[in-house]
């Protein structure tokens, strides 16, 4: 089949040129509209429309279509429009037909062709045809124009519509991106935040670790401290109980050094519930009548005791558990023992050292304490008072070192001094030989 490959009006006036029938075929994408084509492109359809027709094939999504409906109304598609020279559809074929049958309308339409033709059409209305054709091309080419402005016009509106929803979608994107910013970085912050929290709390559990360290550090030294304070308490209390189980143990025995006029002594211990009585027996058994009748007197503080205080205890006397006790003959005052032929000053000096003394005594006689075998036999309790007594050995080696002092200072002495025994006397010529001053080696005075 021979198409036409022009525009419409070119195929229309073609078609006037020729005498010929003007057909327009408008076909689609469906399966009529290719059985319709099949039979267009028989060869004995080519034949027959190549002698009496002008053919122009026409998609029905076209704009030629489009323009072409607003004159000849298209039903269905596919569709053949055969029309005249008058602009008079001579023949419409709405769909899909055989070729046969197309032969048939072709020739149909030959045939009407042709006896209009013969029949001789006035001139007016061939004149009247011609411009209703114009009028309808020029009407279709100012219609062509207005689509082409619409179809610009809608080119523009697009464009615009392209370029809004371009800036429609950068804003849109820009708003996701600050949003996105956003999100990272309250994100950020959070985290930020829930590390800080997480630090808070591992200083807050380092310093309730360190705090809890410190309470058990502080509790563990309080407890050593409180552990020393009630091993110093107890280690005190033990030596308190120590010290008073010592107490009452010397309390319970009183321990008297019993001083002579020569200034010799000798110790011995009685219960401190004891009577002063069995003390002054004792004394008396071991002086014998070497200074007859005597009495016993303490220096410091200086007392001298009555035959009423014979009958106190020792305790109650305030000698437990230890005194020194002086014996003073018959016919001497307790104030003579401390008198010096030498005058006032050898007075206040044996005064002042006599105490010094008599604790160097005492405290030896704890010390050097150590009796032999036959001192402790010579010294016997000789009654009920007497059943504890021993005499100081420091007191017996004392004897001895100021015997042998004296015999050693007495031979080196002038001949005015004479010797009696341990005593040694200070011979004058005015003084008789009763009245004459003796002294021993303590250098304490005795009339």
């Amino acid at each position: 089949m021979f198409w036409f490959q022009g525009s419409i009006p070119d195929a229309i006036k073609s078609a006037k040129q020729r005498s010929l029938v003007f057909v327009v075929v408008i076909t689609g994408e469906d399966e009529q509209s290719a059985q319709l084509m099949s039979s267009w492109e028989d060869d004995r359809v080519s034949e027959a429309a190549q002698k009496c027709c002008v053919a122009i094939k026409v998609e029905a999504k076209s704009d030629t279509c489009a323009q072409f409906s607003q004159i000849y109304p298209v039903v269905c598609i596919p569709s053949s429009f055969f029309i005249g020279d008058n602009g008079i559809p001579l023949e419409v074929i709405a769909g899909s037909v055989s070729a046969e049958e197309l032969i048939k309308r072709i020739n149909r339409v030959n045939q009407v062709l042709m006896k209009s033709w013969k029949d001789k059409i006035p001139a007016q209305w061939v004149i009247g045809s011609f411009s209703y054709l114009v009028r309808l091309t020029k009407k279709l080419e100012e219609r062509r124009e207005q689509r082409k402005r619409g179809e610009e016009e809608n080119e523009i509106k697009k464009e615009m519509e392209r370029r809004k929803v371009g800036k429609d979608m950068q804003d849109f994107k820009r708003k996701q991106e600050e949003e996105k910013t956003k999100r990272l970085l309250e994100e950020r912050n959070r985290e930020k935040a829930e590390e800080k929290a997480a630090r808070e709390r591992v200083k807050q559990q380092i310093a309730m670790d360190r705090a809890d360290r410190a309470a058990r550090y502080t509790k563990t030294r309080e407890d050593e401290k409180a552990a020393k304070v009630a091993l110093l308490q107890a280690r005190q209390a033990e030596e308190e109980a120590r010290k008073e189980a010592l107490v009452r143990e010397r309390s319970t025995i009183a321990r008297i050094q019993f001083r002579l006029p020569d200034g010799s002594s000798f110790t011995n211990q009685f219960p401190s519930q004891s009577r002063l009585q069995e003390a002054r027996n004792f004394a008396a058994q071991e002086v014998g009548n070497r200074y007859g009748n005597f009495s016993l007197a303490t220096m410091f503080p200086r007392r001298e005791f009555t035959s009423e205080d014979l009958n106190k205890t020792l305790l109650e006397l305030d000698l437990a558990p230890s005194a020194s006790v002086v014996l003073l003959p018959s016919g001497r005052p307790a104030n003579t023992v401390v008198q010096s032929s030498g005058g006032g000053i050898w007075a206040v000096l044996g005064t002042l050292l006599y105490p010094l003394l008599a604790v160097w005594r005492f405290l030896s006689s704890f010390v050097f304490a150590t009796p032999p075998p036959s001192a402790a036999a010579s010294v016997q309790p000789r009654g009920p008072a007497q059943q504890s007594s021993s005499y100081n050995s420091s007191s017996a080696s004392n004897k001895a070192k100021r015997g042998n002092l004296s015999k050693h200072t007495l031979e080196n002495r002038p001949k005015e001094f004479k010797k009696d025994g341990k005593v040694c006397r200070l011979r004058t010529q005015e003084d008789s030989e009763d009245d004459n001053n003796t002294w021993n080696g303590n250098s304490t005075q005795q009339m």
